[in-house]
C-alpha cells in the first residue's frame, strides 16, 4: 500500500513540474469557459447605427435620444439623403438605418399614425432580426408612454426591411464562415503539420544544408497546399452557387484574388506554427485549439464583435479570418470592389508580411 501511495506522489509530482500539463488541466478550461461565457450571445451592444431623419422635429429627436441611450445601440451618423444608405452599408460602417418619414410629428398628431423605417443589413441575419426586434421594443415602450391617459392612441408603425437578404437565409451567413474555416485549417494546419514533420524526423536540416536554398524548401513544402486550397477555395464557390444558390454580386475575379490573399496568410500563419512546434502533435494542436475556437467565436462568423467585451474585441483584430470573412460578405453579397475593401485588404498583406518575417527570422532563412 505504501508503494502504491508513493507512486501517487511521484505522479502528483510530475503532473505538477510539468508546465505544459498544468496549463493543460487549469489554463485550457479557464481560458475556454471565459471565452464562450463572453463571446457566445445573441444578444447585441453597441450597435453603429445611423439615421435618416427627414422631419426633424421634436418627436423624432426624442425617439433618436431615447434609441442612443439604451445600451443596444450607439449612434454612428446622421445622413441627408436615401442615396447615402447603399453607400455606408457597403462600407459596413453601420448595421441598420432608421428612416423617419417627413412630417413626423404632424402626422402622429393629426392621424394618430407614423411611419419608421427600420432598414437592416441582413448580411448577418441574426443580428438583422435582433436589431430589428430590440428596436420595436424601444419604439412601443415609447409609444405605451405617449398614450397614457389619451383617448385615441398614438400608432408608431415600424416598417422593416432587410437589405441583401430580405429572406433572412442562414446560409448566406453560414457559407462565408465556412469558406474561412476550412481554407485556415487547411492551410495553417496542414502546412505546420508537413514542416514539423521534417524537424521531428531530422530531414528539415538535410533539407536546408542541401543545394536547395533555404527559402526554395520552405515554399516547396507549401506550394502543393496553395494549389490544394484553392481547388477548396473553387469548390465551395461553386457549390454555394449552384446548391444553396448563393449570389455573387461582385467580381468573381476579385473574389478569387482574395481567396488567394488570405491563402497565403494561412500559410504563413502556418509556417510560423511549425517554428515553435518541436512534434506534429503539438502542430495539430495548436493548430486546432489556437485557430479553430479564435475563427469561430472572434471572427463575427456567428456572433457579433460589437457585442463582445472591449478586450475580445481588441483580440479579434489580429484574426485574419474576421478580415476575410468582411471581404466574402461584401463581394459575394454586397456587391462591391476593392474601392471599399482596400483596409481588410492591406490587413491581411500586412500579416502575411508579419507571419513570414517572423518565420524567416526563427528559421535563419536568408532571403537573396
Amino acid at each position: 500500500m505504501k508503494r502504491f501511495i508513493g507512486f501517487i506522489k511521484k505522479e502528483f509530482y510530475h503532473i505538477f513540474r510539468d508546465r505544459r500539463s498544468l496549463f493543460i488541466l487549469f489554463g485550457m478550461p479557464i481560458a475556454q469557459i471565459m471565452l464562450f461565457g463572453f463571446a457566445i450571445t445573441n444578444e447585441i451592444n453597441n450597435v453603429d447605427i445611423a439615421v435618416l431623419d427627414h422631419s426633424k422635429d421634436a418627436t423624432t429627436k426624442e425617439i433618436i435620444n431615447k434609441i442612443s441611450a439604451s445600451k443596444y445601440f450607439s449612434i454612428n451618423q446622421f445622413i441627408d439623403r436615401e442615396s447615402d444608405i447603399e453607400t455606408i452599408f457597403k462600407k459596413g460602417k453601420v448595421k441598420a438605418v432608421l428612416n423617419f418619414e417627413e412630417g413626423f410629428s404632424k402626422k402622429l398628431i393629426k392621424d394618430h399614425k407614423a411611419t419608421i423605417q427600420i432598414i437592416t443589413d441582413a448580411t448577418d441575419p441574426n443580428t438583422a432580426n435582433t436589431i430589428s426586434n430590440y428596436v420595436n421594443a424601444i419604439l412601443q415602450q415609447y409609444q405605451k408612454g405617449l398614450n397614457n391617459d389619451i383617448t385615441i392612441a398614438y400608432q408608431i408603425v415600424p416598417q422593416t426591411r432587410m437589405v441583401y437578404n430580405p429572406e433572412l437565409k442562414s446560409v448566406y451567413m453560414f457559407v462565408p464562415g465556412v469558406m474561412t474555416i476550412i481554407l485556415m485549417l487547411v492551410s495553417a494546419m496542414m502546412t505546420s503539420i508537413s514542416i514539423t514533420r521534417e524537424k521531428e524526423l531530422g530531414t528539415m536540416e538535410i533539407l536546408l544544408v542541401s543545394p536547395i536554398k533555404p527559402i526554395q524548401v520552405i515554399v516547396g513544402k507549401v506550394f502543393p497546399y496553395i494549389f490544394l486550397s484553392i481547388v477548396n477555395a473553387i469548390v465551395i464557390v461553386v457549390l454555394s452557387i449552384f446548391i444553396f444558390k448563393m449570389p455573387v454580386q461582385g467580381s468573381l475575379f476579385l473574389l478569387g484574388l482574395e481567396s488567394v490573399l488570405f491563402i497565403i496568410t494561412s500559410l504563413a500563419l502556418g509556417i510560423l506554427i511549425s517554428t515553435i512546434s518541436a512534434t506534429q502533435q503539438t502542430a495539430m494542436m495548436i493548430s486546432l485549439m489556437g485557430l479553430m475556437l479564435p475563427v469561430i467565436l472572434l471572427s463575427g462568423f456567428i456572433f457579433p464583435i460589437s457585442s463582445m467585451p472591449l478586450p475580445l474585441q481588441i483580440i479579434s483584430n489580429i484574426i485574419p479570418a474576421k478580415w476575410f470573412i468582411i471581404i466574402i460578405k461584401g463581394i459575394m453579397l454586397k456587391g462591391v470592389g476593392l474601392q471599399y475593401l482596400w483596409k481588410e485588404t492591406l490587413i491581411l498583406v500586412g500579416m502575411t508580411i508579419f507571419f513570414i518575417g517572423l518565420s524567416v527570422k526563427k528559421y535563419k532563412i536568408r532571403l537573396e
